[in-house]
């Protein structure tokens, strides 16, 4: 049984993305957690985008932010805003 496919390159790079998808996927369940623990309020379509953000390091970025922040609003300013939520 020829088994190089696991070996090769496509190979490697399928796995390397199922973990940066398994990754995200455990940042935000994580988020949300936090969120909810905090009590601040998430809405369905912020919850879609804490979910559908496949980006682990700015899941991580989302999560820091919101150890001290009292909305979603504040954790999804970027830097410079004063709490309005990115477009």
């Amino acid at each position: 049984m020829d088994l190089s496919f696991f070996q090769s390159q496509t190979a490697q790079q399928l796995r390397a993305e199922g973990r940066a998808e398994g990754q995200a996927e455990s940042r935000a369940k994580d988020l949300l957690l936090l969120l909810g623990h905090r009590g601040v309020e998430v809405s369905e379509r912020d919850r879609e985008r804490i979910v559908g953000c496949g980006d682990p390091d700015v899941l991580g970025l989302w999560f820091r932010k919101a150890l001290t922040a009292t909305s979603t609003a504040e954790i999804f300013a970027s830097a410079g805003e004063s709490g309005a939520a990115e477009r």
